[in-house]
């Protein structure tokens, strides 16, 4: 008898690429362990240092609840496959946001079809991918919004971009203020200040003053 292929459970200490086909990939890595799929490779992915994991857990939270109160459609966070086409990479951002409109992509198995925003939050490994491969790959399947965030000590970034009518990504330059507004989620947005501060403000303040009108008008969709 022939033994089963040894399944993929933990994060590693280190980056790792296996040749797998999609059906391999499927059958071996444990839905928990943040991996993505690319060209018969699967790449998976350390364990995220705390910086890495204090901002997704911060946007999580703030983009999570605005999209939530307002019923704006749907917030997930890695582990959580996103296939823009279906014979593509199977990718597995930090932060996708998927519009009540386009709610129809979301499968059992993930999403199948581009996000309406992808946020990426940058670690020593994923630099690259993140600013150039995804930053194409995102722009060709289609995703009307991505931001590329950048935590690493003395290298904090955040750059936002929103695809022009021709397909392309242009950046979103910020407000008078410094503020960068969201096309994708109209009336949010973000002071790029808050991305690096330690602790992270309360979400829960900052929506007030994001959409105060709004959040004072409008009641928290039915559990």
């Amino acid at each position: 008898m022939v033994a089963a292929p040894e399944r993929i459970v933990m994060l590693p200490d280190r980056e790792q690429i296996l040749q797998l086909s999609y059906a391999e990939f499927v059958a071996r890595v444990d839905g928990g362990v943040h991996a993505e799929w690319v060209d018969g490779e699967a790449i998976v992915f350390m364990s995220p240092k705390e910086r890495h994991q204090a901002l997704v857990f911060f946007l999580s939270l703030l983009v999570g609840n605005f999209v939530l109160w307002l019923d704006r459609g749907i917030v997930r966070t890695a582990p959580y496959e996103m296939r823009i086409l279906p014979d593509g990479p199977a990718r597995e951002p930090d932060i996708l946001f998927v519009a009540r409109e386009h709610l129809e992509r979301i499968t059992d198995d993930g999403l199948v079809g581009p996000a309406d925003l992808v946020i990426e939050v940058v670690s020593e490994e994923s630099f690259k991918r993140d600013r150039d491969t995804k930053f194409y790959e995102y722009e060709a399947g289609g995703v009307p919004e991505y931001w590329f965030l950048d935590p690493r000590p003395h290298r904090e970034r955040a750059e936002f971009y929103r695809l022009d009518a021709a397909g392309r990504y242009v950046p979103i330059l910020p407000d008078a203020h410094g503020r960068y507004h969201s096309v994708a989620l109209p009336s949010f947005w973000l002071d790029p200040k808050w991305l690096w501060q330690s602790p992270h403000p309360n979400p829960l303040l900052l929506l007030a003053e994001i959409a105060p009108q709004a959040i004072r008008l409008s009641r928290p969709p039915e559990q």
